[in-house]
């Protein structure tokens, strides 16, 4: 390819348009290449061309200038369009770019240079807003043919964000904005690996995304947000790889903890929860980020940052150093009340913003007490603790984990989680709730009203006793909240529900969850003989459908008919997924293109992706193409992001990024 002016061809405007049109661009001599000219095209009839011809327009092109690399989108004409405001707009845009590279966004020009078919009025102003270079007669650079028909075609990226774990705080693990991959081109042949971020330490928590941030001196930036169990958060342009910043956690002299005698995160524990970002709050954004650390003489913290999103600093006086008591006579315990001490502790579920503010659920390391278990509540805008509820304040143990799933919340406010194995008061008082408070291992409901936080209501097992004696509990699951749904009769039924290690499916009416009964199980729903293993991994839900990824099973689908789910799966993945299953997640346009993708946890991880519609349907999966889109070891209860046409997986040293190969080239 010569270096200097480059020029392609649009099929001339006629009555009549080719399935085939070439889209392209042409450079400045600075530019050394461009990235695969790729494009969405779509039929518009624009105004100053005859009244009888089409027009096709494409939608992204990418270059790879000589010292940086932009991602120049500009978003172009749907039908009935103005074609001037088009190209006018495009060129205001890469101006306030300050884009080094020219780019001829729309195909008017033939391989001599002259215009075909723009009005005289136009022509002129887009000369101006971009200066034309000659191209030599004959040559097509960097032209791409694009068949309008072609399932690899690549339409406008959404500009989504991912806030929180599982996209949002009912924990539903759909992203039903994405518009680029489809069930078409989601396929070895058009999607891998782009791309891997290496970072300073394991990935436990799931990454999450900004689309268009403004960055002081960068201009609009998507941006990814990455942390690792080494205390350090990392902000990544999304489309180029490269860190817009890194910031370490740690206090001086201090290093991340260690294991605390327990394999659950080795070999250091820092950041394991998934953060959450308020974008609305702050000069920029805030990405909220609980961080465990020691120092050299062997005390331990906990803290809170609020980072800035766009510059990584810290903000409203933070870091908070978290601490907290609370009444009763249960482990730990100091006089009157039972203490929080932070070296037994970590935060394992991902955070929650709900209400202007921040909560917070600490699971142990292991079973290693003493502990309990503890939700927290901080201010949003100053980090102040606002709230303290202990679930077994005059028992033991009773940690809130969930395998990294976060407290999911309802409409009206109020939060849900699994608890762990604990003390649990059989002895009910005259509303059956426990006497002593005790709620070890049972489906809880939290009520945030009037900024107290208070266990509102509860369902346990009848056998949830023996279930904490033999490990059994269902604190190893993630909760998560149906949308509003209407049974049989007509009415409206508002359930949650959520499945732990007795590898059974509970189903709960949110409006009463059933509490304790010690001869039989008072619940909405239970699907006894569902799943094939227990569950250390969170659900997923897409179009009436919950999707459950157990121990030693296959990925299963459960439709809702009549607001209860059926007894048995309607379709499953002949793949079945070790230890610790899999939580799935999912990318639809609507209601359309539902892809179920999937994480298996081995030596060698590996992506797989679904249709929705039917698990029997693998769309693609990470070995199908050799090496090529390996990435490395597993890392248990992961979950990936899947945002703009891109699926971002943490791993023990960094994140995968997958993506359309025709995209771009690979991001490293």
């Amino acid at each position: 390819m010569a270096q200097g002016a480059i020029g392609s061809v649009l099929h001339p405007i006629g009555r009549s348009i080719s399935n085939f049109v070439s889209i392209g661009a042409f450079a400045r001599g600075d530019c050394v290449a461009w990235r695969e000219a790729d494009a969405t095209v779509a039929a518009g009839r624009c105004r100053g061309f005859p009244s009888n011809g089409r027009m096709v327009m494409p939608e992204c092109v990418w270059a790879r200038c000589r010292e940086h690399r932009y991602r120049m989108r500009a978003l172009l004409a749907r039908s009935d369009n103005d074609c001037e405001d088009v190209l006018m707009s495009a060129c205001r845009t890469m101006r306030n770019l300050g884009l080094d590279c020219g780019l001829v966004l729309l195909g008017l020009f033939t391989s001599g240079g002259s215009v075909l078919g723009a009005p005289a009025h136009l022509a002129p102003a887009f000369i101006r807003a971009v200066p034309l270079l000659p191209t030599p007669a004959g040559s097509l650079l960097a032209a791409a043919a694009i068949d309008n028909n072609n399932t690899a075609s690549i339409p406008k990226a959404a500009g989504v964000d991912v806030l929180t774990y599982h996209n949002d705080a009912l924990r539903s693990g759909l992203n039903s904005k994405e518009t680029i991959l489809t069930l078409t081109n989601v396929n070895a042949q058009h999607f891998g690996r782009i791309g891997f971020w290496g970072v300073d330490g394991k990935v436990d928590a799931q990454p999450l995304y900004l689309a268009h941030l403004p960055v002081p001196g960068l201009g609009s930036r998507n941006v990814l947000y990455v942390e690792t169990e080494h205390d350090s958060v990392y902000a990544f342009d999304a489309d180029h790889g490269t860190a817009l910043w890194k910031v370490s956690l740690l206090g001086l002299g201090e290093s991340p903890s260690d294991d605390r005698g327990c394999g659950q995160v080795i070999p250091e524990i820092g950041v394991t929860a998934t953060p959450v970002i308020d974008r609305t709050r702050g000069p920029h954004g805030v990405i909220y980020v609980v961080a465990m650390s020691k120092d050299s003489v062997g005390n331990y913290f906990q803290r809170l940052h609020a980072l800035d999103a766009a510059l990584g600093t810290e903000l409203f006086g933070g870091p908070h150093i978290i601490q907290a008591s609370y009444p009763g006579t249960g482990d730990n315990r100091e006089g009157a009340r039972v203490v929080f001490d932070p070296k037994q502790y970590k935060e394992r579920s991902a955070l929650l913003l709900l209400d202007a503010k921040i909560y917070l659920g600490f699971a142990s390391h292991c079973d290693i007490r003493p502990y309990t278990g503890w939700i927290m509540a901080y201010d949003a805008a100053t980090l102040a603790q606002t709230g303290v509820l202990n679930v077994t304040p005059n028992g033991s143990e009773g940690a809130i984990w969930q395998s990294g799933a976060g407290l999911a919340a309802d409409p009206t406010g109020n939060i849900y989680f699994l608890d762990a194995n604990g003390t649990f008061d059989t002895s009910l008082n005259a509303a059956k709730f426990p006497i002593k408070g005790d709620f070890g291992n049972a489906f809880l409901k939290i009520s945030t009203a009037r900024g107290r936080l208070a266990a509102a209501d509860y369902f346990a097992t009848h056998d949830t006793l023996r279930q904490s004696a033999i490990d059994s509990d269902l604190g190893s699951g993630g909760a998560m909240i149906l949308p509003d749904l209407r049974n049989g009769s007509g009415q409206v039924v508002h359930l949650a529900l959520g499945a732990g290690k007795d590898s059974v499916i509970y189903v709960v009416d949110r409006d009463s969850m059933g509490k304790f009964n010690e001869d039989r199980d008072e619940v909405y729903q239970k699907l006894q003989n569902a799943l094939g293993g227990k569950v250390f991994s969170a659900p997923a839900y897409f179009n009436h459908t919950v999707y459950f990824g157990a121990v030693g099973d296959a990925l299963k689908a459960f439709l809702i008919t009549n607001a209860r789910l059926s007894n048995s799966a309607v379709s499953r993945s002949a793949h079945t997924f070790g230890f610790p299953g899999t939580s799935p997640a999912i990318s639809a346009d609507g209601s359309a293109d539902g892809i179920v993708w999937a994480i298996e946890n081995a030596s060698r991880a590996v992506l797989h992706a679904y249709d929705a519609t039917d698990l029997g349907k693998e769309l693609y999966n990470s070995n199908e193409a050799g090496a090529r889109d390996h990435f490395g070891p597993g890392n248990k209860f992961v979950t990936p992001t899947i945002v703009d046409g891109k699926v971002f997986v943490g791993t023990p040293s960094g994140v995968a990024v997958f993506g359309l190969l025709s995209r771009t080239a690979h991001l490293q």
